[in-house]
């Protein structure tokens, strides 16, 4: 990993990774707050 165009890869590559799973993570937490709230699925 000397190269810094690779590097700058390996860090993009973990951000949008990590993104990916915060978002997952954040929508499904909303929904499970939403049902207790509302009892009913959230909408589309």
């Amino acid at each position: 990993m000397e190269n810094d165009l690779v590097k700058r890869l390996a860090w993009s590559g973990l951000l949008a990774g990590l993104g990916a799973i915060a978002s997952i993570a954040t929508q499904r937490v909303a929904a499970a707050i939403w049902y207790r709230v509302y009892g009913e699925d959230p909408p589309e």
